[in-house]
């Protein structure tokens, strides 16, 4: 088996106690402004800002380092079109039968539905696909070990490089979303994780008034 090899850490910063509070605490006013949205504009968005962002997703700790992630962005009018039908097709028989009656009463307060204009309006969609396996040269898989957790972390981390950016977003889920790989291309080891939606948030888009847990009901120390 093969081993990484080894070199000092000299990337970590360490910084004095009341600016690592600071720093905290400013980041999460940061984090705390994020908000999911449906209306985007159309307005264009530089690539590097993707790109930039899809880079510091791909510092995202995984297992053995396998990286089982593949980020698909697409910006053609016309392939985003194919997703939103192929989405929309999935999304109306989710609300017309498929979904559990306990899930629709949970969504009926957000006002969503089967039309999905944004994934049209919107300057990028990024499909984020697991990697379950690789093939080796000799015909043999190799499995990625924690593929689903990894991509998860990438995902977040994703996210939140695009708000820092100045971006919205949004996480889309069509279930089930193998239609994504047929329409880009991906092979049957990649499994369709996420579909998020990138862009400026459109004039006057409104959000629903939510409310978070308190931190003692999310958190405890031992």
């Amino acid at each position: 088996m093969a081993e990484f090899g080894q070199v000092p850490h000299t990337e970590h910063i360490e910084y004095p106690v009341e600016e690592m509070k600071t720093r905290a605490a400013d980041f999460y006013r940061e984090v705390k402004r994020r908000r999911t949205i449906r209306d985007f504009s159309d307005r264009p968005v530089p690539r590097e800002i993707i790109e930039n962002c899809i880079r510091a997703a791909a510092t995202a700790p995984n297992g053995a380092n396998f990286q089982p992630w593949h980020f698909a962005v697409v910006e053609t009018p016309e392939v985003k079109k194919q997703i939103r039908l192929a989405a929309e097709k999935e999304e109306k028989e989710f609300y017309g039968g498929r979904a559990p009656e306990e899930w629709l009463r949970a969504l009926a307060p957000l006002g969503t539905d089967e039309c999905k204009p944004f994934l049209e309006t919107a300057p990028y969609l990024i499909a984020i696909f697991s990697e379950t396996y690789i093939m080796r040269e000799d015909g043999s898989k190799r499995t990625n070990y924690y593929a689903k957790e990894s991509v998860g972390i990438a995902c977040g981390v994703l996210i939140t490089a695009l708000h820092c950016a100045g971006l919205a977003t949004l996480t889309h889920t069509p279930s089930p979303m193998n239609f994504l790989n047929q329409i880009l291309h991906r092979p049957p080891n990649e499994k369709p994780f996420l579909l998020l939606v990138v862009g400026y948030p459109a004039e006057n888009v409104r959000v629903p008034i939510l409310t978070k847990k308190p931190f003692v009901e999310i958190s405890s120390f031992i």
